[in-house]
């Protein structure tokens, strides 16, 4: 008797311990490091950033089609709604020439926007609403979006 409780309650522990144990999700695609520094400012066009980077994850959106590329990494512990826990999004923006004037990375740490890394003609994308936006709602995602039905 004492064998089929040890089995049993080593069986219950194993289960509470795979069912609290953290599930990863990403969302989204943002261009390497290595990628972007093929990109030329001043010189690339929009068509030569989509062949150089694949197709932004949203642009257009913002005054004069700028392209962004954004990447969301969720935990969910157990019955926990889904955390964000790592967010980054690149910015490309063009001038009125069609032309890439800026190509910028932002991150999240602990709910503020911070730039990673920038190479600017001008900060065009500094105060966008957008962005915030983008940074800040991107990856809240109800629980029913994750199971098939």
């Amino acid at each position: 008797m004492t064998k089929r409780f040890a089995l049993t309650a080593a069986a219950a522990v194993l289960a509470v311990g795979v069912a609290c144990s953290p599930i990863y999700q990403d969302h989204g695609y943002v261009p390497l490091e290595r990628e972007l520094r093929t990109v030329q400012v001043g010189a690339d066009t929009r068509e030569t950033v989509k062949e150089k980077l694949g197709d932004p994850s949203t642009g257009g959106v913002v005054s004069d089609g700028d392209y962004y590329w954004v990447r969301s990494r969720m935990r969910t512990i157990g019955p926990a709604r889904p955390e964000v826990i790592e967010r980054e999004v690149v910015a490309v923006s063009f001038d009125s020439a069609g032309r890439v004037a800026n190509v910028e990375r932002f991150g999240l740490e602990q709910g503020r926007v911070v730039p990673i890394s920038r190479r600017v003609t001008s900060s065009s994308t500094a105060n966008k609403g957008f962005l915030r936006q983008l940074l800040g709602n991107l990856g809240r995602f109800n629980a029913g979006d994750f199971i098939g039905g």
